[in-house]
C-alpha cells in the first residue's frame, strides 16, 4: 500500500509534521511518500487569477499525487479555529481541477497544537466535509498539549493512551479498501 502523507501546514517546525513522522513508523509495512506543502506554493486562488492564466502546475501535482497514493494520512495544523492558509490556498486550487480532491482514497486525519484543543476545531471541520470532497475517512485523532505529550528527543508520544488512539486509527488505514466510508466516526482521544 502506498501511502501519501502530509501536515497541512508551511512551517519548518511543524509539530503536526512530527506527529505525522512519528505515526509513519508505527504503520508496518509502510510505502509512505512524504510530501511538503512548501513544494506547492501558488498565488492566492481567485476566480478572476483562474480566468486568467488557468490552474497552477503546482496543483496539478498536488492532485497528481492523490491519485499516485493507496491511501492518505493527513495531519491538519489550526490557525485561528481553521485550516493554515498554506493548506486552504492549495486545496482551493486542487478544487478547481475536481471538487472531489481527495479521489476516494481511504484517509486518516491527525491533528494536534500546543493547547488543550489538539486542533480539534479544524479537524471536526476536515472530517465534516470529507465526503463532499471525496474522501474515504476511515479515522481522525486529535492529539492535545503536544509538547506535553511529545517527547521531542525520541520523536514519540509518551502518553500510552494516545499512542493506543493513534495505533487504532492507524489500523483503520490499513484494513481492506472495500470497507464503508466513515466520514462520521472519529477515534476519541483518551
Amino acid at each position: 500500500m502506498k501511502i501519501l502523507a502530509f501536515a497541512a501546514s508551511n512551517s519548518s517546525q511543524s509539530i503536526n509534521n512530527k506527529l505525522l513522522r512519528y505515526a509513519g513508523t508505527l504503520i508496518d509495512p509502510a510505502d509512505i511518500e512524504w510530501l511538503d506543502i512548501n513544494d506547492y506554493e501558488m498565488p492566492l486562488y481567485s476566480s478572476d487569477r483562474e480566468a486568467a492564466h488557468g490552474i497552477p502546475a503546482e496543483a496539478r501535482r498536488f492532485f497528481e499525487k492523490i491519485g499516485a497514493a493507496d491511501a492518505l494520512l493527513i495531519s491538519f495544523a489550526e490557525h485561528n479555529g481553521s485550516y493554515t492558509a498554506a493548506y486552504k490556498n492549495l486545496f482551493d486550487w486542487a478544487s478547481r481541477i475536481d471538487m472531489k480532491v481527495y479521489q476516494s482514497k481511504p484517509t486518516v486525519m491527525l491533528a494536534t497544537s500546543p493547547g488543550a484543543g489538539g486542533a480539534a476545531n479544524v479537524l471536526s471541520a476536515a472530517s465534516k466535509s470529507a465526503p463532499h470532497f471525496g474522501m474515504d475517512l476511515r479515522a481522525a485523532l486529535s492529539v492535545p498539549s503536544f509538547y506535553d505529550n511529545f517527547d521531542a528527543h525520541s520523536g514519540r508520544l509518551s502518553d500510552d493512551g494516545l499512542v493506543q488512539a493513534l495505533r487504532n486509527a492507524l489500523s483503520c488505514l490499513v484494513e481492506s479498501r472495500s470497507r464503508e466510508p466513515m466520514a462520521n466516526e472519529m477515534a476519541a482521544s483518551p
